[in-house]
């Protein structure tokens, strides 16, 4: 039985579906194209049924990261979603527009604020490219080139068209892109901590929140991860001293930029060095996140501060940079202190 691309099965009408890869899904990753497929599954269950087979592309099993083309049979097994997830599938996103910062006919960089997923699932009912989506419904296609965590801030790429997608990847992929964050830490970053080569390795808490650890270099569930970092300013904490240390009453602000791509890279290797990013619920200090919310600071202090990626139609290098948000700004408006000279 052939079915074309709609909306997850509820309880009621699990079945196995064959589902025809369209010229809008060419060249996608086969999970990425079942979690747009299989709206309201977890994605824990997606990459299960991927691992065990029961997911087939033309008749045969496939890899996570297999490509689909168009003209493709993907066969679904039966995935069920409850009623109450199946009820809010049918809501859909309410439209929204973000900030822009670059635009043309193959691509949107917008500036994505802080606690905005940038895609639906985990809890999550809509994320960025949800509301995009409602909010251009005379677009042909819309797809995340890349992600970024939830309360990080920042330069966000949205492809337009199926080339521009597969094109910007493959510079990701290979790591052709220049990608610079900013962060602020407690203390002052030693002048001579610039590279952080550390592995890491993602797993999944009991309670099955995702966590990331960095682990020895020849850990085999190590993934090798590359971090630059240099030193913007040196500002001071307004904190009572009582009772603090020297650590609390500094903060640098880091020009940090990734060569990998790893999921929490930056807060992972940032804290292991002692240097947490302020704000940070999962890596970060709780008690001095606790007394930075009573002065302003009620997120993690991350933002993707600059993006260089070689145009997908013309070649041309483009660089794009977003200033802090407001309430960053804010934050550190009160005193700057120039980096001493090295």
């Amino acid at each position: 039985m052939k079915q074309i691309i709609g909306a997850a099965p509820t309880a009621a009408s699990a079945q196995v579906r064959l589902v025809a890869v369209g010229d809008e899904s060419a060249g996608q990753r086969l999970d990425n194209f079942l979690i747009r497929v299989l709206k309201g599954v977890p994605k824990t269950h997606v990459y299960r049924i991927i691992r065990s087979g029961e997911v087939r592309v033309n008749k045969g099993r496939a890899a996570a990261d297999t490509r689909v083309q168009e003209g493709d049979v993907v066969r679904l097994p039966p995935v069920r979603v409850s009623d109450a997830a199946a009820e809010k599938l049918e809501k859909p996103a309410p439209p929204r527009e973000f900030p822009i910062v670059y635009e043309d006919d193959h691509l949107l960089a917008i500036d994505k604020p802080a606690g905005v997923a940038v895609h639906g699932g985990s809890g999550v009912s809509f994320g960025v490219i949800e509301q995009l989506r409602q909010a251009r419904p005379q677009a042909k296609m819309l797809e995340l080139v890349h992600r970024l965590d939830r309360e990080t801030s920042g330069i966000l790429l949205v492809a337009k068209k199926r080339s521009a997608l597969t094109r910007l990847q493959d510079q990701f992929r290979e790591r052709e892109t220049g990608k610079t964050y900013l962060a602020l830490v407690p203390g002052a970053w030693p002048a001579g901590n610039k590279v952080i080569d550390l592995p890491l390795h993602k797993y999944l808490q009991a309670d099955g929140e995702r966590r990331v650890k960095v682990v020895a270099k020849d850990d085999p569930d190590g993934m090798r991860s590359i971090t630059l970092v240099k030193v913007q300013a040196l500002l001071p904490l307004p904190l009572a001293r009582q009772g603090r240390s020297e650590l609390a009453s500094t903060a640098s602000l880091l020009e940090v930029t990734i060569k990998t791509g790893r999921t929490h890279q930056i807060r992972v290797h940032l804290a292991s060095q002692g240097h947490a990013i302020l704000g940070d619920d999962k890596y970060g200090d709780f008690e001095l996140n606790k007394s930075l919310q009573k002065l302003g600071l009620k997120r993690m202090f991350l933002h993707a501060w600059r993006l260089q990626f070689d145009h997908p139609a013309s070649g041309e290098r483009i660089a794009l940079q977003a200033p802090l948000p407001p309430e960053l700004q804010k934050f550190i408006a009160h005193a700057r202190v120039p980096t001493p000279p090295p």
